[in-house]
């Protein structure tokens, strides 16, 4: 007998006694691409993170579409007591295997069917090439991977064609049916270049679609609840030949489509509709949930069509309806009863049915910070702590660390840092120290950390220092290919000019961040006021000026998250709302309030082609400087609407619902816990890598 759902009563969901530290790691849909029509959008992933935290777990938000290294490090530092996935993988016909399969080998419970399980029910083919001896009913059909062998086939025409390694209905579209082998052999080989990896055909049925989704840990019918069927509004009826569930459905036009239990047919055609799906869950050994997909004929010929083992789950969903209809009315119960399962098959739940959790111990994870106690105002002299943060963000990062299960040690960086560090016994630094004073102040917390061997979030040293000074980098950038506008430095406003530049320029300040220096004014259109502005930043900053041509586009910033292969977040474009403006800039003045002459278009609007420039440069500009774990890049289009480089900040503000790189994340789906995780996930990464190296090197000194 199935085990009763945790948390799922009735219309309700009770939060569990034993509450439950969960990775949640969905593919977070960027754009409206093909090609990411599987994943999940941020209101799909929103709804399934607040419905499992509302159960009473703890959700950690990992999402995989990064770098593969980067989702294991994020892993590995969670330590989950639960994986919940819905990721649909990105490339490959082993896609939706892929995941699953890490999460077997790191030995992390999780939910839905395994890689295996997976890779099969991806395959429509082998799928229907299991289920064959089973006597499960479908349509005839051959699988294809080049145009001429349908030449060979004995079809009843009309027929259909689909990709054999596709979800979400992708390259179905209303050619997919054809009527004889000319149109056959064409429309194969323009499907073939999009989807090499093969074709399935079919003879096309006439009928209803209809879909049984499937619960595991539903207490009645083996987990198989009521068939629903899609139906097609009147208008989609009617102006089209075959009405076919296809991608324009499914993903562009959903308001034309409605999910109902199914009707028109007797209780023998439900019951063996049932039947059907509880023998290919059998047979493919799907587990937790499902949805298995047939063509009905309007004589009640019941024909399988395909299996989804990671059947959607965004609000409205077949599975919430069919569940409703078993008094699961709430999306807390469905999940529910899929953590249920997941759990008592991996043997986490004790006699009383309750969830076990892991033992964990979290890290001592030190802070290194500088906190502002100087409010910055308008007033320039007020601007000495502009790069500090205040109170209220310290705490917003010190909460989120802690809510991973890990204590907090403060370590301001003052003078007396040094003598701290080391009786501090930290495992691992979270940094987001400015340093105090001089041209390598953001280095030194680092640097003293490297002395003591202790691992830490963000980039070393070297990167700090070369990208606090403006000049260094745009050499280091430009030598890697990246364009930058043409620049030097200026002392004095006494010093040399080249003779090439081209008026109007901008100066500020070389070593500064925060924008601090850079006004309104910092726009200069001839030799006299470029002298009296470098002679004002030099005097007040006690450093050299930047003078660079001024950019007369669009500026965009981009967060990158990551190491060897970071992942840029959709950018943010600063859109300049004042029409009088002659020579717009990010100013000073723009970061230290809500200003109406600028707003924040994030993610920007770009077309492809623009943004796939955007972030090559910004990856470029990440990796030339040697930065780590998180950074954001600045960039403006020239004249010719080309993107150059302006500076790289490698430690990028974090106050929540204000910084840059706060309000990308938030545009791009990612919960401030989740940022300041995948911040600190590398270091922790670093930190067991370190830990592995000691316990051999005293294992081999014993032998």
């Amino acid at each position: 007998m199935n085990p009763p759902p945790l948390g799922a009563v009735g219309n309700g969901a009770a939060a569990p006694s034993s509450p439950l530290r969960i990775a949640f790691t969905p593919n977070l849909k960027q754009n409206a691409s093909e090609a990411e029509a599987e994943f999940d959008t941020p209101e799909t992933v929103e709804a399934i993170r607040g419905a499992l935290a509302e159960l009473g777990h703890t959700v950690d938000l990992v999402e995989v579409s990064g770098p593969p290294a980067m989702t294991i490090a994020k892993l590995e530092a969670l330590n989950p007591d639960l994986v919940f996935n819905t990721a649909e993988g990105r490339l490959g016909r082993y896609r939706e295997a892929f995941y699953p399969g890490i999460f077997e080998n790191l030995g992390l419970p999780f939910t839905g069917s395994d890689a295996y399980v997976c890779t099969v029910t991806l395959d429509k083919n082998l799928t229907k090439t299991l289920l064959a001896p089973h006597g499960i009913r479908m349509a005839r059909g051959a699988f294809v991977q080049k145009a001429e062998e349908a030449l060979k086939l004995d079809l009843r025409f009309p027929v259909i064609l689909k990709p054999n390694f596709e979800g979400s209905s992708k390259g179905i579209t209303q050619d997919s049916v054809v009527e004889n082998p000319d149109t056959l052999r064409q429309r194969l080989r323009s499907l073939l270049k999009s989807y090499p990896a093969g074709i399935l055909i079919e003879e096309y049925i006439v009928g209803k679609d209809v879909t049984v989704p499937y619960l595991e840990a539903l207490p009645t019918n083996g987990g198989v609840m009521t068939p629903l069927e899609y139906v097609f509004s009147e208008n989609v009826k009617s102006s089209r030949k075959y009405v076919i569930y296809d991608y324009a459905l499914k993903n562009q036009d959903s308001d034309h489509v409605d999910v109902r239990p199914l009707t028109g047919y007797g209780p023998d055609t439900v019951q063996a509709l049932q039947e059907a799906t509880k023998k290919v869950i059998q047979v493919l050994g799907c587990r937790d949930l499902g949805r298995v997909d047939f063509r009905v004929t309007p004589e009640g010929e019941i024909f399988f069509i395909e299996i989804n083992a990671l059947p959607s789950l965004e609000p409205g969903a077949g599975i919430y309806v069919a569940a409703g209809l078993a008094g699961f009315a709430t999306p807390q119960s469905v999940l529910g009863t899929v953590i249920q399962s997941a759990l008592a098959r991996n043997g986490l739940l004790d006699r009383n049915r309750k969830p076990m959790k892991k033992s964990r111990k979290g890290l001592r994870v030190g802070f290194s910070y500088n906190e502002k106690r100087i409010t910055p105002g308008h007033d320039p002299s007020t601007d000495t702590e502009a790069e500090y943060d205040s109170p209220k963000t310290l705490d917003s990062i010190r909460n989120a660390i802690r809510a991973m299960g890990h204590e907090v040690v403060d370590l301001e960086a003052t003078a007396e840092l040094a003598s701290v560090l080391p009786t501090a016994d930290v495992d691992v630094v979270f940094n987001i120290a400015e340093g105090i004073k001089g041209r390598n102040r953001e280095s030194q917390v680092p640097a003293l950390l490297e002395l003591l061997d202790i691992p830490y979030t963000g980039s070393d040293p070297a990167t700090l220092a070369l990208t606090l000074d403006k000049g260094l980098a745009k050499r280091i950038v430009r030598d890697m290919g990246v364009r930058t506008p043409a620049f030097f430095s200026m002392s004095s406003g006494k010093a040399k000019i080249p003779q090439n530049l081209r008026y109007p320029l901008i100066g500020k300040p070389v070593a500064e961040g925060s924008s601090k220096g850079v006004m309104p004014a910092s726009v200069v259109k001839n030799e006299a006021e470029l002298r009296a502005l470098a002679e004002e930043i030099t005097k007040k900053y006690r450093q050299s000026a930047l003078i660079e041509e001024f950019l007369p586009g669009r500026e965009f910033t981009v967060a990158l998250l990551g190491e060897s292969r970071p992942k840029a977040l959709p950018p943010m474009e600063i859109v300049f709302t004042n029409p009088k403006d002659e020579f717009p800039v990010y100013s000073y003045g723009h970061k230290l309030e809500s200003n109406q002459e600028v707003r924040y278009e994030v993610p920007a609007k770009v077309d492809p082609q623009l943004l796939r420039k955007i972030e090559h440069a910004a990856r470029a500009a990440f990796l030339a400087l040697g930065c780590r774990d998180v950074a954001r890049v600045d960039l403006r289009l020239d004249a010719d609407g080309e993107v150059n480089f302006i500076e790289c900040n490698p430690l990028p503000g974090l106050t929540p619902g204000w910084s840059d790189l706060c309000l990308i994340s938030d545009s791009a789906g990612i919960p401030y816990q989740t940022l300041i995780h995948e911040i600190l996930s590398p270091a922790i990464r670093r930190f067991k890598e370190k830990k592995k190296l000691l316990m051999q090197g005293k294992q081999n000194h014993v032998g």
